[in-house]
């Protein structure tokens, strides 16, 4: 696969509403403007999600807030691995329409969402992001709560923009922020679950958008220590046309090393037995072995999802650009495959 880096600082879309570079880029250099896409506002889709896991003590916290067009859906989820428990909650709207006016950019602007029973804020300001969330009648009547701070020193991220070559018009747009280092806490059923930032981090998956009706695709990602160094990686295919470039990616002491195909080896027997991912380059090969399934499966409609979030352990190595050989064990990550019709 060749893997076409975008370095122009430009508008992303063409006048005609096609990507005017399909590529990868280390940060946002590509401009996103709403204003410029050439299809109905119901087509649109822009989300925030970001997940922080806590490697020491074995929990996480995942929070969306999206604007799908014609439907958005803002959930969170709290997961706690010693248990293999999860619980997600998710609100749905109609017909929002670009009415949460989420940001333009990741670094700038503020995403937020107010009903009777969900609070939630993604703030950002220089180096740092911070989360909170209160949430009614969570689960079995009882409120959830967090208050999390990301810090985002200067770093390469994961940027790409790609096509669907059955649509010019469609696009997707998307950002991964890795290795960020999280502290604060969650609040559940009179439990405090408090990230260290020692160990800890936050992951940010910012997406816009237009996509084409049916979809299949494959992400993967994780954050860890190595050797005394923030290390993460992304992996993940499907969405669009991806000659120009992949988004699979490692980050090491804040620099990125991109990789070039890595395949999600499923198990026929099911997504909880255990796993390998393998690479055309060889620089990505890992076991992984399941903890939880997060599975949800939507079908009202026009909308139809069959989702498969997998979080466990990871072992195996990445090696860098330079050949540097990184090898980890149990790395606390996920890996998804999920089918969507939206």
């Amino acid at each position: 696969m060749r893997n076409h880096e975008v370095t122009k600082i430009q508008p992303l879309l063409k006048d005609d509403g096609t990507l005017r570079e399909p590529g990868w880029s280390r940060k946002q250099v590509q401009i996103y403007d709403r204003s410029k896409i050439k299809a109905p506002a119901f087509k649109i889709k822009e989300w925030d999600y970001y997940l922080v896991l806590s490697e020491k003590n074995e929990f996480g916290v995942a929070m969306t807030i999206s604007d799908d067009g014609y439907i958005a859906l803002q959930s969170v989820t709290l997961f706690d691995f010693k248990k293999k428990w999860e619980h997600t909650e998710t609100i749905i709207k109609p017909f929002t329409m670009g009415r949460l006016k989420l940001p333009s950019c990741s670094s700038h602007g503020n995403t937020v969402y107010h009903d009777k029973r969900l609070d939630m804020e993604f703030i950002v300001t220089e180096g740092k992001r911070s989360l909170s969330c209160s949430f009614k009648n969570f689960f079995e009547g009882k409120d959830f709560s967090c208050e999390i701070e990301l810090i985002q020193p200067r770093m390469d991220t994961m940027v790409i923009a790609t096509p669907w070559a059955e649509n010019p018009k469609a696009f997707y747009y998307n950002q991964k922020i890795n290795c960020m280092r999280a502290s604060g806490k969650a609040v559940f059923d009179g439990r405090e679950y408090v990230f260290d930032p020692s160990t800890d981090f936050g992951t940010l998956d910012w997406g816009r958008g237009v996509w084409t009706y049916k979809n299949t695709w494959y992400w993967g990602s994780g954050n860890g220590i190595i050797d005394g160094k923030p290390f993460g990686f992304n992996i993940g295919y499907g969405f669009g046309d991806t000659k120009a470039a992949s988004e699979n990616i490692l980050f090491y002491d804040g620099k990125c090393h991109k990789l070039d195909d890595v395949t999600f080896n499923i198990p026929e027997g099911g997504y909880m037995e255990p796993w390998t991912f393998t690479s055309s380059d060889g620089r990505f090969e890992t076991d992984f072995v399941p903890i939880i399934d997060r599975a949800a499966i939507i079908d009202v409609k026009l909308i139809k999802t069959d989702q498969h979030q997998v979080f466990g352990r990871m072992t195996g190595k990445a090696i860098l650009d330079d050949g540097t050989v990184l090898e980890f064990k149990d790395l606390l990550c996920f890996a998804e495959h999920v089918y969507m019709k939206y």
